[in-house]
């Protein structure tokens, strides 16, 4: 299925030149893709796969094979002229034995009976009106590869094998089964080696999907015999989904079935790549074009893991921010591993707006290596976020608000003319940021109470704020803040100089400035932030910090 047209391309000369020497990742691969698709002179679509497990939920791991991969896609389309035709084919492995159970699925017990089926033959625990556990989570998948526009075909390993597609080379497996084997057994412990086979029959009387020793490969028949579960020798065609292949086999298998020019995975498969090459080749294919990028690891530095369910499920991502933010994030640095887990989100929707904001006034080759270009396949939207989400947070923090219209209160009278009609993207993000901090941001708030040192200088900042005017901007209330710090010994910083010649000021008395008034340790432009929330209300917040009542209230929490 096809779930939208490819986007249409600037092929100016201009950025096709660019294309050709640009170090973005996406052309890189994509410039050696087409020296290998010119070499062979392919007559077909160029076919650029991607592979997904579905034996858990969906996790943005999965989403970042699809968009890094589309990302070459377009690169390959910008570099070729658009001349050679192109397809994105997610294929599942949902034939593939559940093994085991998930942690996160509802009820255990009522899988624990399906445990070795195939995915799509293990009832669905979820409810809903998907068929299977497999279908389930393969429609998760799509729903959110759906509502991001992607265009791409799906495929399912079950429907592949069970309607014949796979027929023709599982048959060629059969005939070049000892060439895989000189090829596996190499790979295999000694009593791995003793048991080992590429071909996974579907027990005819469990359903279960089995891994036997075979008695006979009968490469004429197209059958192969093993002792059943109930220690019944059993021959079976290895056709119409009867029979799988192991999963190392089943990848060079399809690559070569299929004809698949590019494929990428996680570094966790990188022993194996040539392994799926050799057997692509023994079985008359051509291995594919790889690109090799880290693996997502959770807040503690595990591998994401989707029967652990650890690490950020992609509608928990779409919860807080864009899926701008969450491309951003998939195309920044794919070969050095990453943690994601919540605290990235802010990162990456300010770093996007950034990104999205210079792109414009860049030379097109800066902006071929822009990642707001290759988010939105070289067509990127006119972009204006006169707020960070950072602030926005922030702004949340100091006005207890729980409301858009508490936030745009204080927006409006910051920028003016700028409204939720006028800033659609804007008040999106106000809703993310209201969610955000209410879940992850509010729950961790803890206001230091303030010292001998702190309380005078709470006192002089607000003496100082009070002698701004009200419409001051952030820059002229940045300055006063740093005044204040300058005339306090724990606050300066001597390897820094200020414009009269004294001492810097440390960044100290801004970190303590957070915790003293917001209760985190981090924060935006000071400067700014008051601007925003406003002088007086800022030197209420002051004043409660002066009274104890910020830090009372916090351990009364």
């Amino acid at each position: 299925m096809t779930t939208a047209s490819q986007p249409k391309l600037d092929l100016s000369p201009a950025v096709i030149e660019a294309a050709r020497t640009s170090k973005a990742w996406p052309f890189e691969e994509a410039r050696k893709l087409l020296k290998r698709v010119t070499a062979a002179k392919i007559d077909r679509p160029v076919l650029f796969e991607t592979g997904y497990g579905p034996s858990g939920l969906p996790h943005i791991g999965t989403f970042g094979e699809v968009a890094r991969t589309t990302m070459v896609r377009t690169a390959f389309r910008v570099l070729s002229n658009d001349e050679i035709p192109t397809r994105l084919l997610c294929f599942s492995d949902d034939m593939d034995g559940m093994r085991k159970i998930p942690d996160n699925v509802p009820d255990r017990a009522f899988l624990e009976p399906h445990l070795h089926k195939p995915l799509t033959d293990v009832p669905n625990p979820f409810g809903g009106g998907a068929s299977s556990f497999g279908a389930h989570n393969n429609a998760m998948l799509r729903r959110f590869l759906d509502t991001f526009g992607f265009d791409y075909e799906f495929a399912s390993a079950t429907d592949y094998y069970r309607s014949g597609r796979f027929d023709e080379i599982l048959l060629k497996a059969t005939e070049k089964y000892q060439d895989i084997m000189d090829v596996m057994l190499p790979t295999l412990g000694a009593e791995r080696q003793a048991t080992y086979s590429p071909f996974l029959p579907i027990s005819p009387t469990s359903g279960r999907v089995l891994y036997v020793p075979m008695k006979a490969v009968d490469a004429k028949a197209g059958t192969i015999t093993f002792d059943d579960e109930n220690g019944e020798e059993t021959t079976l065609p290895v056709t119409g989904g009867r029979v799988k292949l192991q999963w190392k086999p089943d990848f060079g298998a399809r690559w070569a079935a299929l004809d698949v020019d590019f494929e990428m995975f996680g570094k966790d498969h990188l022993t194996n790549a040539s392994i799926y090459d050799r057997i692509c080749e023994i079985l008359g294919g051509t291995a594919p074009e790889h690109f090799v990028y880290e693996l997502f690891l959770d807040e503690i530095g595990q591998k994401i893991s989707k029967s652990k369910g650890n690490g950020l499920t992609i509608d928990e991502w779409l919860t807080y921010a864009s899926p701008e933010s969450l491309a951003l994030y998939m195309f920044t640095k794919p070969k050095t591993a990453k943690k994601l887990y919540f605290d990235v989100i802010p990162k990456a929707v300010d770093e996007y707006f950034a990104f999205a904001g210079k792109l414009p006034a860049m030379p097109v080759e800066q902006q071929l290596a822009n990642p707001v270009w290759h988010i939105h396949s070289g067509r990127p939207p006119q972009v204006d976020m006169p707020v960070s989400f950072t602030m926005l947070l922030n702004l949340v923090s100091a006005s207890n608000a729980e409301t858009k219209d508490v936030l745009w209160a204080f927006i409006s009278r910051h920028v003016p003319g700028v409204t939720a009609a006028t800033h659609p993207k804007l008040d999106e993000l106000v809703g993310y940021a209201i969610r955000y901090f209410e879940d992850f941001v509010k729950p961790t708030k803890v206001f230091h109470a303030p010292d001998e040192v702190e309380l005078a200088a709470l006192t002089a900042l607000d003496e100082k704020l009070a002698q701004l005017p009200a419409d001051a901007d952030g820059s002229a209330i940045q300055d006063a803040v740093l005044d204040v710090a300058r005339a306090i010994e724990r606050y300066q910083d001597h390897n820094k100089k200020s414009p009269d010649g004294g001492p810097g000021v440390s960044v100290v008395w801004f970190s303590a400035l957070y915790k003293l008034l917001l209760g985190q340790e981090r924060g935006p432009r000071f400067g700014s932030f008051v601007a925003l929330y406003g002088i007086e209300e800022t030197r209420a917040l002051i004043a409660r910090a002066i009274a104890g009542e910020l830090a009372g209230a916090a351990a009364e929490n």
